[in-house]
């Protein structure tokens, strides 16, 4: 499988050394002033670029009908305009607020104790997520991934950073030098304290999933999430 990879710091370095190991071959490597020379020859396109680059790598990528998937957080109000370029053009896009297989695992976890705290008023729930401090966005894509779905499944009316209304989730957004990510959601009463936590341990758990998503699309058409290549739905 031939690979673009659309931002090439930290960890897009960290998934070339996955996807070479798994035997793939990378063909472009484009930082944000770099151009897209190279873009056609790809199968597949892994974008973990910067907010501002990351609408223009996705249309590049679906305008030259190559699979996209997507780990750049900070750019969602541009989502839809993203999954509507998609279906126009019959490609295929995947974005991902986390690619760890844990994480996503996490999901899953976090909605489930979501539904099952609901009958028990008695419990205030909140966030917790850290990052390196290198990280531009806060509270962080997998932060707000997470809220989203217990917002969903509650009476909640929305999140918000730091300081809550009583109807609203509370996350709180900590930066700190050499953490991959740690998300913590927690369930406080008066008597005791509920806690589920992710915690990585380094990068190559994103970088995996991020090429075995890479893996999956090819040869499909539509607008994916990780929940498709884990068969979670």
């Amino acid at each position: 499988m031939k690979i673009a990879l659309l931002g090439y710091g930290k960890m897009g370095k960290v998934i070339e050394k996955v996807a070479l190991e798994r035997g793939h071959e990378i063909v472009l490597r484009k930082s944000s002033s770099d151009t897209f020379d190279g873009l056609d020859q790809a199968d597949v396109a892994i974008d973990f670029s910067v907010p501002t680059s990351a609408v223009e790598n996705i249309t590049a990528c679906l305008q030259h009908n190559i699979p996209v998937i997507c780990g750049t957080t900070g750019w969602l109000e541009d989502y839809d305009k993203m999954a509507d370029l998609c279906q126009q053009n019959k490609g295929a896009f995947l974005y991902g607020s986390n690619f760890s297989l844990g994480v996503n695992l996490f999901f899953e976890l976090n909605r489930k104790l979501a539904q099952l705290m609901l009958p028990h008023a008695q419990y205030r729930v909140s966030m917790e997520e850290i990052h390196h401090t290198q990280k531009l966005d806060a509270p962080s894509g997998t932060a707000i991934s997470l809220a989203n779905d217990i917002v969903e499944l509650t009476k909640l009316k929305g999140w918000t950073l730091n300081a809550a209304q009583p109807d609203e989730l509370a996350i709180t957004a900590k930066r700190i030098e050499q953490v991959p990510g740690t998300h913590s959601v927690f369930y406080d009463s008066d008597v005791d304290q509920i806690e589920i936590k992710h915690t990585a341990h380094s990068r190559e758990g994103f970088a995996l999933g991020s090429v075995i998503a890479a893996e999956w699309i090819i040869g499909k058409t539509g607008v994916f999430s990780m929940k498709n290549v884990l068969e979670l739905e």
